[in-house]
């Protein structure tokens, strides 16, 4: 069932809408920053020994229970924030490609062009 000229433009206004405002959250600058494997595996480690020393603290129980667990919550909490932490990346390697440097050509069919022909395309098989 073909749309009536408001809905086309409704929904072409809704693409264009899209595509610019997505465009932003597509290109958002990452900087010279990214996630070091090393400190992921050092922090889940340290997240697994917090978790470990947590176990500890409620079995051993009152006050050294309660410091060891407290020790432990630390430990667990540093681990997470080390894994999850960005590192200043090297400038030893080539350099990366960003979202930014690859061009939107206008002349590109856009994405509602191609859903339109694959619907065309199956009522046409039927």
């Amino acid at each position: 069932m073909p749309l009536s000229e408001q809905e086309q433009r409704l929904l072409d206004e809704m693409e264009r809408h899209l595509m610019n405002h997505d465009a932003d959250v597509v290109t958002a600058p990452a900087g010279d920053r990214a996630l070091s494997y090393r400190n992921l595996i050092y922090g889940a480690v340290l997240l697994l020994a917090g978790v470990g020393g947590l176990i500890a603290g409620v079995i051993l129980g009152d006050v050294i229970g309660l410091v060891i667990g407290l020790i432990a919550f630390a430990a667990m909490l540093g681990g997470v924030i080390l894994a999850v932490t960005p590192v200043r990346r090297t400038t030893d390697g080539p350099p990366r490609p960003s979202a930014r440097t690859s061009p939107v050509t206008p002349n590109s069919e856009s994405f509602m062009n191609r859903m339109n022909d694959r619907w065309d395309r199956r009522h046409e098989e039927r």
